[in-house]
């Protein structure tokens, strides 16, 4: 997002680390029980994603180059390769990003501004138009 100077940036607007800080950890408390999306975590990972997802989020918006600093450029389509993202995945990923964008209670104004980004970020890293393979149900007598 590119600001002009002496024009406060929308991750200040925001209210700085706390309110990203707080957005992310209200989205991966709703990933974490998510059945779709918490598989695509390794056991211990959740608490390193919601790292590097609040890094970006607050780098993306005009705070510091935390995460560049420490993982290069954010390359998102090539970083999420490695998953299946369909339909299903991008409407769960949306759901507990839309409930934790409610629960920080932004203006309006810049409530919106995010979930424009939001969704038009979870459009983008779709890859797949192909339903995850859901586990076979045992067959009736």
């Amino acid at each position: 997002m590119t600001e002009h100077p002496g024009q406060i940036t929308f991750f200040d607007a925001m209210g700085g680390e706390p309110t990203f800080r707080r957005l992310v950890g209200e989205f991966y408390a709703g990933v974490a029980h998510d059945p779709l999306l918490r598989p695509m975590y390794p056991e211990d990972e959740l608490g390193p994603a919601a790292d590097r997802l609040t890094l970006f989020l607050m780098q993306y918006w005009g705070g510091p180059n935390t995460y560049s600093a420490q993982r290069g450029h954010p390359r998102l389509r090539i970083r999420h390769a490695p998953f299946q993202v369909g339909l299903a995945e991008r409407d769960a990923w949306l759901r507990h990003m839309r409930r934790a964008v409610d629960v920080i209670d932004l203006p309006a104004e810049l409530s919106a501004t995010l979930w424009e980004y939001l969704e038009r970020a979870a459009n983008f890293l779709v890859n797949t138009d192909e339903p995850q393979a859901s586990p076979e149900l045992p067959k009736q007598p």
